[in-house]
């Protein structure tokens, strides 16, 4: 019997372009109550990098694909297959890597290897999508002679700092704001900056060129997570007036509309400037994901919203009002590939007062005093509005906090 066991270094979370790095164990246990114990022999052990991608067949429509090749792999198993028995299909793979051949474990020897690869800069994030998901996964196959392939997988998460510029959005029938000029561009993956050179005080040397590119990798994170930060600090007052057909029922701000998950999500409301008497309101945070149209089952086919977080309140006679919504650390920022894209978005739903909304005067007798109730049927109106935003990734070590992966992962074989 031989226990495998792996480990991340540094948690289940990575941006894409960082280096993985994974400590692999392999033990034969000495248990205490044996009384003859005997060497175990390995033939080989290797690991690989995969993306599985799922899709929901009542709203994803693929062309077909030539899976010959990998259901005939999948046969031999000899083979090491690292998606092998897992649905869907594999979209993006590293190349593999021998950790060793031949390994002789003595009764209670152990001995461990690092595994280290950089994570693609062109795949998708981690998503678990009502239309599509995308997992990443480290598995790890090793074999006795004569014996199956045993596969232990690792699964953790990716963010993607994708290449897009942030802007302003369309403004609605009834709604006006003005727009932002300080528009935002990120190069994806980093991997073309040029870093400057004013480190290199010291003697170079020749021989350490790995050491030297895993610095460099340690400082496309840093450079990553500075920019992220750079991009959602900048705070730019946004003035929305809410109307409908009737008139004007309040102006919304806020600071800006380009977040990190992880951060709070605050507008304010100023109902005295208004001409028709607001009710309720609530406001929603909301994921909207869509279909490339070439992949829609169905043409025309709805779109998908997943709520996040939610406030509602009775605002009557309120002059101002705010509101705070967290995006989860767990959630997946803004994303586009050739199939699905997830776009960020605030929902707002208004009830209005389709009369005046005064109130009533109940009044007893001449000693008693004036007791004021609300009316007992209100006219009302109802309408929303969308307010698109940008939501990017976050410091990879701080959502690990929250990951529902282990870093820890173990077989026995």
């Amino acid at each position: 019997m031989i226990e495998v066991l792996a480990k991340l270094g540094r948690g289940p979370v990575f941006l894409a372009g960082e280096v993985l790095e994974c400590v692999i164990t392999f033990t034969n246990p000495l248990s205490p109550s044996s009384t003859s114990a005997s060497s175990e022999m390995l033939a080989w052990a290797s690991a690989q990098i995969h993306c599985q991608f799922h899709t929901s067949e009542n709203r994803v429509a693929l062309p077909p694909s030539d899976g010959s090749k990998h259901d005939v792999q999948a046969e031999n198993e000899t083979v090491f297959v690292p998606n092998r028995g897992e649905r869907g299909q594999c979209i993006l793979s590293t190349p593999p890597k021998i950790l060793f051949c031949d390994l002789r474990l003595d009764p209670g020897e152990s001995k461990s290897y690092s595994y280290c690869e950089t994570l693609p800069i062109d795949g998708p994030p981690s998503f678990r999508g009502q239309s599509v998901k995308y997992v990443y996964k480290l598995t790890i196959g090793c074999q006795r002679v004569n014996s199956p392939i045993k596969l232990l997988r690792v699964p953790f998460r990716v963010l993607v700092l994708q290449g897009e510029t942030t802007c302003c959005p369309p403004l609605q029938t009834g709604l006006a704001a003005p727009c932002p000029t300080n528009a935002l561009a990120f190069c994806p993956g980093l991997k073309d900056y040029q870093f400057p050179q004013d480190e290199a005080v010291a003697p170079s040397n020749p021989f350490l060129e790995e050491e030297e590119g895993l610095k460099k990798d340690s400082r496309l994170a840093d450079l990553a997570t500075e920019l992220l930060m750079v991009a959602t600090s900048r705070r730019s007052l946004h003035l929305y007036n809410i109307s409908n057909t009737r008139g004007k029922v309040a102006t919304f701000c806020i600071f800006k509309t380009v977040y990190k998950i992880g951060e709070d999500v605050i507008g304010t409301f100023n109902f005295s400037e208004g001409d028709i008497p607001c009710l309720q309101f609530s406001v929603s945070l909301q994921t909207e994901e869509s279909i490339q149209e070439e992949f829609q089952r169905r043409r025309g086919q709805p779109v998908s919203y997943t709520t996040h977080a939610r406030h509602q309140e009775a605002c009557l006679h309120t002059a101002q009002s705010s509101f705070s919504l967290p995006i989860p650390l767990s959630s997946t920022p803004g994303f586009t590939t050739n199939i699905v894209s997830l776009k960020w978005r605030l929902h707002f739903e208004f009830v209005t007062s389709g009369e005046s909304a005064g109130t009533c005067l109940v009044r007893g007798s001449q000693s008693e005093a004036i007791t004021w109730t609300g009316v007992e049927q209100m006219e009302v109106d109802t309408f929303s509005w969308d307010l698109p935003i940008k939501v990017l990734p976050t410091n990879p070590i701080l959502a690990s906090y929250v990951s529902q992966f282990s870093s820890t992962n173990s077989i026995t074989i």
